[in-house]
């Protein structure tokens, strides 16, 4: 018998001769999972459409305020990823156990032989090993089975993306497991949460790869069929598929984890809730309110990347969450006057080209001022050579000529694209990034100019951020402390020029901490320990060095 695994992006299988396994017996998880909702203000309502979604509670929310604290049901890798430590997901070189069939690049990857965990042979880093105490995930869960059914880890990995099909099965074992440890959350919170199964086995390719990779794959090889039937498994893969949310852990790896509460949230390309991720505090999650609440208020979450167009995002929504979103946002050609999907129309000089039904893929765009139309095919195609140009430039590494580039491309398309043009407002978030940090661009070295540049660019993503992430918002924090750099060194130039004088000086620099005092009221809810978290405790450093130096101002 063989077991085939497909690559995630095209039909290639990858096959072994399926080993003789012994029987696994049961396994009890150990310990007792703690209390999985600590904090929950919302209630569940249902329709047909939206299914079971959230709203707020029976009172008023504060903005920043928490609505749901809860733990994960279950946490573990990514679907189509790279080999990685099971238990904190870092990326692993491990040997391979049939070498006949590493080639390329595996062979590169097989070279370390302590990345196996010495009890059932799949990967568990070094450092993990070392702090066998600290193991919470691996050794409760998916290592028992593998031990007991003598289940191989052979790194295969496919030749065209580098992922490794074998680790697909992780996070759905998890699931299962959990099921069976904790069976009274599962009937609860879990067995309710959509997985859109006839959606789902409309993909034929997905589907079948799925069955093959993880149901077959548990209930042959792991010997687990007794426990687990085929549609059960194929239920929780669903779950994660629709519902689960990726994290990243406080060295950076990403991974994905359920929580049932959170998880049912419904969405809206303009969101009201902002979530963050605690990996310091047993990965637990926490929503808050982005604006203020109205009592009963329905609870949205983004579940597409904000910062796409409109047909970016419905692309995404329905191929991952299979459903197409009719928000406000959505539904205007304007996206809430923001012009982030506008084209500059090419027949009239001050035209505007708009897409007249932003839900239907054979609409026209039409010329806000002329009669000038064309097809949504022929948006596209321009869409189409724009972006393979972006993504050119963007495969550069981090660099001054990257820089200069990206600039280049911004002066090219202003003739065709609305300045705020999500593709525009993409090109200048690369920008805010690199003007201070690449060689040749370095913060103290900008002259005014290009300092006056960073803050024009700031300003302009800040002004879209301020329309589609109102309130509460982790992207629109780390731009404010982008913005406040430029102005505090202008603000400094502008003194020492005698262009400012004391007055201007402290107006300049208290707008700075304003910018800052935004930036840290966000950031000071994230995990302290993440990137974010670190974030907002430089931006206090920061506001508090500011603030000393405008009551020294005082009398100037």
């Amino acid at each position: 018998m063989q077991h085939y695994w497909r690559s995630p992006t095209k039909k290639q299988y990858f096959s072994f001769d399926q080993q003789r396994c012994c029987l696994v017996l049961k396994m009890t998880l150990t310990g007792q999972q703690p209390s999985s909702v600590i904090i929950n203000r919302t209630d569940v309502k249902h329709n047909p459409v939206l299914g079971r979604y959230l709203i707020n509670g029976s009172v008023e929310t504060k903005s920043k305020d928490i609505l749901i604290e809860e733990l994960p049901f279950a946490l573990g890798p990514k679907c189509n990823g790279p080999v990685l430590c099971l238990e904190c997901f870092c990326p692993l070189q491990v040997d391979g156990e049939d070498n006949n069939n590493n080639t390329g690049r595996n062979k590169e990857l097989s070279k370390s032989t302590t990345n196996r965990c010495p009890d059932c042979g799949w990967p568990l880093c070094a450092e993990c090993q070392e702090h066998k105490e600290n193991i919470k995930y691996h050794s409760q869960y998916e290592c028992r089975v593998f031990k007991n059914g003598k289940v191989k880890f052979y790194n295969m990995l496919s030749n065209s993306t580098g992922f490794c099909p074998q680790l697909d099965c992780i996070t759905p074992l998890r699931v299962l497991l959990a099921k069976e440890a904790y069976p009274e959350r599962w009937e609860k919170e879990v067995a309710p949460m959509e997985y859109h199964d006839k959606e789902r086995r409309a993909n034929e390719e997905i589907w079948h790869a799925d069955l093959v990779n993880i149901a077959h794959y548990l209930r042959g090889p792991c010997k687990l069929a007794e426990r687990f039937s085929e549609d059960l498994i194929m239920q929780v893969v669903g779950i994660l598929e629709v519902n689960a949310f990726e994290g990243r852990t406080q060295q950076g790896h990403t991974f994905r984890a359920l929580y049932p509460i959170t998880g049912i949230l419904s969405h809206n390309c303009v969101p009201n809730t902002m979530r963050s991720i605690y990996p310091s505090e047993d990965y637990r999650i926490r929503l808050r309110a982005m604006v203020d609440l109205e009592a009963g208020q329905q609870l949205q979450h983004s579940y597409s990347y904000t910062l796409n167009g409109t047909a970016q995002r419905q692309e995404h929504l329905k191929a991952g969450k299979y459903f197409i979103c009719d928000c406000k946002r959505c539904k205007d050609p304007t996206e809430l006057g923001t012009n982030f999907s506008t084209f500059k129309c090419s027949k009239c000089e001050d035209g505007w080209l708009l897409c007249q039904n932003p839900l239907d893929p054979r609409t026209e765009w039409r010329c806000t001022l002329c009669e000038f139309k064309t097809s949504n095919d022929a948006v596209n195609k321009a869409l189409a050579v724009i972006q393979a140009e972006v993504a050119e430039v963007q495969a550069l590494p981090m660099s001054g000529e990257r820089l200069q580039q990206t600039e280049a491309l911004l002066k090219k398309y202003r003739v065709v694209l609305h300045p705020l043009h999500y593709i525009q407002i993409g090109l200048k978030q690369n920008l805010i990034e690199m003007y201070g940090r690449v060689q040749g661009y370095e913060m103290v070295e900008l002259p005014d100019v290009l300092l006056e540049r960073k803050e024009e660019i700031c300003r302009q993503v800040l002004r879209v951020l301020n329309v589609f992430e109102p309130g509460l918002s982790r992207t629109k924090a780390t731009i404010l402390y982008e913005l406040h750099v430029p102005i505090v060194l202008l603000a400094k130039s502008g003194f020492i020029a005698g262009v400012l004088g004391g007055v201007k000086l402290k107006e300049q620099l208290e707008e700075a901490i304003a910018v800052l005092k935004e930036c840290v009221e966000t950031l000071q809810h994230e995990d302290q320990q993440s990137h974010e978290g670190v974030l907002g405790l430089v931006a206090k450093q920061a506001m508090e060095q500011l603030m000393q130096s405008v009551e020294g101002l005082e009398g100037v």
